[in-house]
């Protein structure tokens, strides 16, 4: 259960006014997405197996790799892809390729439409969408299955292509924070063996290189995607003493979450356990937190031997009580996994909201499934709600609005 994302972007009800622009120098009060950005589908002339993230070829009951399917009622056709095989209700059922720049700017429009600071991906039409949207975004890498020997390497070659390059800092919604470009790397001290480096005075320098050693143009604030257990070194992460000085060099600890807990009252322990400890820690170092929550979690059709809907979302209250935790902990920011992700079913972005809106074929997680109609947009709305208590510093009422 990990965003396997290669990139981070920064973090939208009709009757809601657009939000203005976001602040791109700071990251305080700022609520952020992960967006992967990494779906595809056939092109004209393209390879007719290109379903690249949503299934393993051809999209079929036994080859999907997405539980949930995402709602594309305004999408034109010729924007997207119509699955062969698959109907809804008689008419051709269809997916989108994220290389399409209207799919992303529409991502995008919606964050603005529900007051939604932006996410953290490195694709172009990103950039562009961003910049029509005045939404904000950061670089994350995602280091998960890289090699030992190389990856320190690439991690800087990549960094110093972005900014001299693809000029991605000097972009004008690009996130800064106290003059810095913010800079995000996922997966460092783990403890499976699969998100190298192994070594933590491996992982010290590259956080070092990043911070202070590279030249001062590519130097960054420094956010880290750490193991939920970082501070205590149990569990998810590795248990060497020395990575705890490696996550002291960090600017901003934001630990991986998903899957750590199941339901709302798992939730509240996981704060009393975790959340108010590890901002303590961070406070008494001049660190920042920024938690990470998650609105529910599938992967049956990813791994066929896992249950369907493996941790509900209960129409919204598990990942309401988790914003109202983190708030009542102290926390200033947040990450909320994640905007698009359908192979996890953490998506964030309008989704079916019955069986019947989903193809006829196959699994799908719709959101009745938890026994309550709810519209296409619920999610957003409730992200807008938690965005704007963060912009005010207020805490989260403790019951879900029953209108966000």
């Amino acid at each position: 259960m990990h965003p396997r994302c290669a990139a981070l972007v920064l973090l939208t009800c009709a009757a809601l006014p657009a939000a203005g622009p976001v602040d791109p120098s700071t990251l305080e009060g700022k609520v952020l997405f992960g967006y992967q950005g990494w779906f595809d589908c056939p092109g004209p002339g393209g390879n007719p197996n290109n379903w690249s993230h949503w299934s393993r070829g051809i999209p079929r009951p036994d080859t999907l790799v997405i539980d949930m399917y995402p709602d594309l009622s305004e999408f034109a056709p010729a924007d997207l892809c119509a699955i062969p095989g698959m109907s809804i209700s008689g008419k051709p059922a269809y997916l989108f390729s994220a290389r399409t720049p209207r799919i992303v700017l529409r991502h995008f429009e919606w964050m603005r439409e529900y007051g939604l600071d932006g996410v953290l991906a490195v694709l172009r039409n990103v950039m562009a969408a961003a910049a029509a949207t005045g939404r904000v975004f950061a670089i994350e890498y995602d280091i998960s299955g890289g090699r030992e020997d190389t990856l320190a390497r690439q991690l800087r070659d990549d960094w110093i292509y972005l900014v001299d390059t693809v000029k991605v800092t000097a972009h004008p919604n690009y996130l800064h924070h106290n003059g810095k470009p913010v800079l995000s790397v996922w997966g460092m001290g783990l403890g499976d063996g699969k998100h190298p480096p192994a070594s933590p005075e491996a992982a010290a320098q590259i956080v070092r290189w990043f911070r202070s050693g590279a030249e001062p143009r590519y130097r960054v604030v420094y956010i880290g995607g750490t193991p939920s257990r970082w501070r205590t070194r149990t569990a998810d992460a590795a248990p060497d003493p020395a990575w705890s000085d490696v996550y002291r060099m960090m600017d901003v600890v934001q630990p991986w979450t998903v899957g750590r807990y199941r339901n709302a009252e798992q939730a509240d322990a996981w704060r009393a356990s975790q959340l108010e400890p590890d901002l303590a820690e961070l406070r008494a170092h001049g660190q920042l937190y920024m938690p990470v929550i998650f609105p529910g979690f599938s992967w049956h059709n990813l791994n066929r031997d896992a249950a369907e809907n493996q941790i509900p979302r209960n129409r919204g209250e598990f990942l309401w009580r988790q914003a109202v935790n983190a708030r009542a902990a102290g926390a200033t920011l947040l990450k909320i996994a994640m905007f698009d992700e359908v192979n996890e079913s953490t998506a964030m972005f309008k989704l079916a909201p019955r069986r019947a809106d989903a193809p006829d074929e196959g699994f799908w997680l719709t959101l009745d499934a938890d026994g309550t109609t709810l519209p296409a947009d619920w999610y957003l709305r409730l992200a807008g709600e938690i965005t704007r208590a963060f912009h005010a510093g207020r805490a989260l009422p403790p019951r879900l609005p029953r209108y966000p």
